[in-house]
């Protein structure tokens, strides 16, 4: 018996445990990241992504500070924890980075998405499509007698649906803005 009273083959408990602990699963998260508004910024943060392979599944900008000059960028991207980190520790090291919170473990957040629809056709798949715009919530914003463009706000995964009931009925076009985020509370 040894004096640290291990037992054999038990690795975890050894302080010469070399198996790494990372998670191979990925995750979606959403980074919001505030910067100076100014030229060549965004380029540098996609620069970022694209330089070392990862994807941006959403990315939304807008100034939100007009005496400050300051800009929200909100990106939507997927990856493995070790990723994440690295991506986030990556960001915040590009000069004119001011803060960068990912809103997916810093707590509960509001995500929405503004998407609209052009969806052709008549007759009983007219009023399908009205019909299903009535229970999503989406209004009309264009009507002619062949055609209706719907207007949707909600989160991705409504939106998703909404793309996914209308493909049968005519779906023509889809546009997306992508993921606004703010956190909730203080």
């Amino acid at each position: 018996m040894s004096a640290l009273k291990i037992k054999k083959g038990a690795t975890s408990h050894s302080a010469y445990n070399l198996r790494p602990n990372f998670s191979d699963v990925e995750e979606r998260h959403t980074l919001a990241v505030l910067v100076e508004n100014e030229p060549g910024v965004l380029a540098r943060v996609i620069g970022l992504f694209s330089g070392r392979g990862y994807n941006i599944d959403s990315l939304t900008v807008a100034e939100v500070d007009h005496a400050g000059h300051l800009s929200r960028i909100t990106i939507v991207t997927t990856g493995t924890p070790q990723v994440i980190e690295q991506i986030k520790a990556q960001l915040g090291r590009i000069v004119p980075v001011h803060t960068v919170n990912d809103l997916t473990v810093e707590g509960p957040s509001v995500e929405r998405e503004l998407a609209m629809f052009k969806v052709a056709g008549g007759g009983d798949k007219r009023v399908e499509a009205l019909r299903l715009a009535d229970i999503f919530r989406a209004n009309v914003v264009d009507s002619t007698l062949n055609s209706f463009v719907f207007e949707i706000t909600g989160a991705p995964e409504k939106i998703d649906a909404f793309a996914d009931l209308m493909r049968p009925l005519g779906l023509v076009d889809v546009a997306r803005t992508g993921v606004a985020a703010l956190s909730r509370g203080d």
